[in-house]
């Protein structure tokens, strides 16, 4: 159970185990980190192993990647290789869920973002994670979309197709089965 701003320790205890069996089990995502360094910001953090907790729940399967090496932040990112399936289902933001009169979706990905306290991927952080390796394969996640477009109706999202990753739009307040959201957190 969680309280208010925290995990419960068996909670924490679980979560930081399975994230170090994911952590040794994908060592290309994270040749030069030392689980050791990301185990220690992690426990100093309360409130971002809740938000990687939710990520986890959600069917995100974090995990830290290094797609930057001059950051010294521990990133993680789902990892999930299809989007994650607790997080599908959504339009984009509460403007697009206010234009919807029939077949209201449960969320939007904006208002969840923000409750988990994690930053939606760009085009650029989907397609840098697109390097190592593919995801994505049968479902889409949208990304961040630029006012520009939002303000016209449109958001985007993304897949990975013939061997390529594609950048789409879509009205912001459709949603689909197959269609999620990947997101990250910084520690």
């Amino acid at each position: 159970m969680i309280m208010e701003n925290h995990l419960e320790n068996n909670q924490m205890q679980q979560l930081l185990t399975i994230l170090k069996q994911r952590y040794e089990t994908n060592m290309y995502r994270h040749a030069h980190i030392e689980w050791a360094a990301v185990y220690k910001k992690l426990s100093k953090n309360p409130i971002k192993l809740l938000s990687l907790y939710q990520m986890e729940e959600g069917g995100g399967e974090p995990d830290v990647v290094v797609l930057d090496s001059k950051s010294f932040e521990n990133i993680f990112y789902d990892c999930s290789i299809e989007s994650p399936k607790g997080r599908r289902c959504l339009c984009y933001d509460r403007d697009a869920l206010l234009l919807r009169k029939n077949h209201l979706p449960l969320n939007f990905v904006l208002d969840m973002v923000n409750i988990m306290s994690l930053e939606l991927l760009n085009e650029e952080q989907y397609q840098k994670l697109q390097t190592v390796f593919s995801f994505d394969l049968k479902t889409s996640s949208w990304v961040y979309t630029p006012n520009e477009i939002r303000q016209k109706g449109g958001a985007l999202f993304c897949d990975y197709r013939y061997g390529r990753v594609f950048i789409y739009h879509n009205g912001a307040q459709s949603y689909y089965s197959s269609r999620g959201f990947r997101a990250l957190l910084r520690i």
